[in-house]
């Protein structure tokens, strides 16, 4: 398993490959547009070429980009279906052209209505997406915390969705902070193994291909996002080492989301201590 971090591609998508290897990551994800816009500007071809060759010559593993947060396709707002499936489809095209691993995103919010209301709308928008950038990249649903109307804090949500869309191109992305937050116990032995049931009844474990590594400012079951460096929250240095110790993880990617020791997000310690743990339960990268 691969060991990344979120880092910024500000001033173009190679210097992002220098911001990981300055603190130690092995893999990255990264975002192709400001995320709180939705004004996107397609890369050059000669950045996308000098990413990659910088990509290969850091020895650097999967590369993930992150959709903005302003895409609902569960929305009533039909203009801001449409923006979001454009978005999503923008990001899925640079992954694509990057030789990136695909698109993580959040699913957002039903907005009241319930997830059976608008699951078919979901559905019929991540097809639009897929079919208009075709490739090996993958889109990827990330799991919710379970506040509000949040979409996706139950497995047996994101597996009606990959159900009944039928692509083998999505895939899901589990952050261990917002599983947490959803009440999915990830520091004990049984209470994890159990969450690896379930998630492979309703989703399949085959489907999983990232893990966005975030321990947890607020306790178990709390519906409440908020991040905390890898040992400084609920979920614990042994929480990870536990997980790194089951073979679903062992071939998936981790990617560090968190404020950072010094507040400016991951850095060298948080990914320090996730090869740590890594080493302890004698996984390989």
């Amino acid at each position: 398993m691969h060991i990344g971090a979120h880092v910024s591609a500000a001033g173009g998508l190679p210097k992002a490959v220098g911001r990981a290897v300055d603190i130690g990551a092995e893999a990255m994800q990264i975002f192709a547009s400001s995320p709180r816009a939705w004004r996107f500007k397609p890369p050059e071809d000669m950045l996308v070429e000098k990413f990659k060759e910088a990509s290969e010559e850091a020895g650097m593993g999967p590369t993930v980009f992150h959709g903005i947060y302003l895409c609902s396709l569960g929305s009533q707002d039909e203009v801001l279906v449409e923006r979001s499936i454009e978005s999503l489809t923008n990001h899925l095209q640079t992954a694509e052209r990057c030789a990136a691993l695909g698109v993580i995103f959040h699913p957002a919010s039903h907005r009241g209505v319930g997830f059976e209301a608008v699951l078919d709308q979901f559905v019929e928008g991540v097809k639009k997406v897929l079919d208009a950038a075709p490739g090996d990249a993958l889109l990827m649903l990330e799991n919710s915390a379970g506040a509000g109307d949040h979409i996706g804090s139950k497995f047996s949500e994101l597996g009606a969705i990959i159900e009944r869309v039928g692509s083998e191109r999505l895939h899901v992305c589990l952050d261990t902070q917002h599983a947490w937050a959803a009440g999915y116990e990830l520091n004990n032995a049984e209470k994890l193994d159990e969450t690896l049931a379930e998630f492979d009844k309703e989703i399949g474990l085959d489907r999983l291909s990232a893990i966005h590594a975030n321990d947890s400012m607020r306790p178990l079951g709390s519906a409440v996002d908020r991040h905390d460096n890898i040992g400084e929250g609920e979920i614990g240095t042994a929480g990870f080492e536990l997980m790194m110790s089951r073979p679903a993880f062992a071939n998936v990617p981790m990617y560090l989301e968190v404020p950072g020791f010094k507040k400016g997000g991951p850095d060298k310690k948080n990914v320090n201590l996730m090869k740590q743990a890594r080493n302890t339960v004698g996984a390989s990268r």
